[in-house]
């Protein structure tokens, strides 16, 4: 652990452009190291390095999930790096929740950077064996929420803080709520032509420290400015709050920064509401719209066997086994929706199922998108998806039906999002990336080009 000087030079000390460049140098030394998944990427990574030496100043300590789909991606080099770039970092592969919290101190918080989380958080059983340090993870990510125990010796609380800024690396998603409160990196394989310069500690890392130094001295000039900073945010809720020391910093910073800091938080922010399609509650209430379809009620076995025949669900695939109507109960309880007795299609016999009329609120608030009307290909589609009927015995649509319906498509397709972002390119460099934020004339920090369609 370093010990910094605590002397704190006058933000007049600083040189004019200082902060653009120490963060430039940042970014240069990430992706010397290691190769990030997409420019934004790199920009958040640099910005998430700088706010951990201003902790003090934050009312929000921003997570950052380091994930992979497979091994040697990249996510522990980020690690070794983000070690030598943060604030006092505290490393673990495993940490018990009361070694967790006496190690933070409430004033001055380490930077926390946690590796093979998959062993903590991969599987549900390690998961439900981890409950207290994700909750204190979930705490920590505000100030002002500590971990309160009974003291024996001194018969009295012990209120321990838990605000920290933190780095999670593993494999695979990590917990939603920790997600919901990170800036999300997906990692991925170097391709062929992708080359890094090999990290050697011992030559590397001297320089690195420097560069911290440095950092820390100049972000400590400027706590003041920071603490009162409210920066004009793309995002809202709590992205916004996870975001903010990151465009603070930016702001701070000057140059492109505060441009570059806006564009990877909204890109970055739509990506992962995008890839996260919500909560496993919130997919099954989207699920439960398509398969009840117009019927007014269904039994539970009824809506089960149609959840299972989603493609792409993980219905079918439920930790192991097929989602029971158990499992259906314990994910709508928490909207208040419990199953009651119906008779499905107004006849048969009374058994247990679920009423529109029990779930139309719960979709207003939680689903809205799933209650706009569809265009009739969509609806017969999602048909199609839930009931898994014999082709054979379907009829086979009109000529003019179809026209109509191509025509329809063809008059809204514009207002329809893409399924994939558009690729861009510097025009210096020839680096590309993709995005569904419009980056045309927006710069590249690695060579200072400007990027334009590709």
């Amino acid at each position: 652990m370093t010990v910094f000087d605590d002397r704190i030079p006058g933000v007049a000390d600083a040189p004019e452009g200082e902060g653009a460049e120490l963060l430039a140098e940042v970014h240069a030394a990430l992706t010397k190291f290691v190769v990030l998944p997409r420019s934004e990427a790199a920009v958040a990574a640099t910005l998430w390095a700088a706010a951990s030496h201003a902790q003090p100043a934050w009312e929000h300590a921003t997570r950052l999930a380091i994930k992979s789909p497979l091994k040697r991606c990249g996510k522990s080099r980020l690690l070794d790096l983000l070690e030598a770039l943060c604030f006092n970092v505290l490393v673990t592969v495993n940490i018990s929740p009361a070694a967790l919290v006496r190690s933070i101190v409430e004033a001055d918080p380490p930077t926390l950077l946690v590796d093979e989380a998959d062993s903590i958080f991969g599987s549900k059983r390690q998961a439900e064996n981890h409950e207290d340090l994700r909750g204190l993870l979930n705490a920590g990510h505000q100030r002002g929420r500590p971990y309160v125990r009974w003291d024996v010796t001194a018969r009295q609380p012990e209120r321990c803080p838990t605000f920290a800024m933190a780095a999670l690396a593993g494999i695979g998603n990590l917990p939603d709520t920790i997600e919901d409160r990170a800036v999300i990196i997906t990692m991925r394989r170097r391709a062929p032509d992708e080359r890094v310069t090999p990290f050697r500690g011992r030559r590397d890392r001297p320089g690195l420290l420097d560069l911290r130094d440095r950092l820390h001295a100049w972000v400590r000039a400027n706590l003041p400015p920071l603490e009162a900073a409210t920066p004009s945010m793309p995002v809202e809720d709590r992205a916004a709050d996870t975001w903010e020391p990151l465009v603070a910093i930016a702001d701070l910073a000057g140059g492109d920064w505060p441009e570059l800091a806006r564009l990877a938080c909204k890109a970055m922010t739509t990506d992962a509401e995008a890839d996260a399609e919500g909560s496993a509650g919130e997919r099954l209430l989207a699920d439960l719209h398509e398969v009840l379809g117009e019927a007014d009620a269904l039994y539970s076995k009824t809506i089960l066997d149609r959840l299972h025949a989603i493609e792409e669900a993980p219905w079918a695939d439920w930790y192991g086994r097929a989602l029971t109507a158990r499992d259906l109960a314990k994910l709508l309880r928490p909207y208040g929706v419990r199953s009651a007795d119906v008779r499905e299609g107004g006849t048969g016999k009374n058994l247990k199922g679920y009423r529109r009329e029990d779930l139309h609120d719960v979709w207003q608030h939680y689903v809205p998108d799933a209650l706009q009307p569809r265009h009739g290909l969509q609806q017969a589609e999602a048909a199609g998806e839930a009931c898994r009927g014999n082709v054979a015995d379907s009829e086979t649509p009109s000529a003019t039906a179809s026209t109509r319906d191509v025509a329809d498509v063809a008059a809204v397709a514009h207002t329809l999002p893409k399924s994939d972002p558009p690729t861009w390119r510097c025009d210096t460099c020839g680096h590309q990336t993709e995005a569904f934020t419009d980056m045309a004339g927006l710069p590249h920090p690695e060579c200072g080009g400007r990027f334009e369609r590709g």
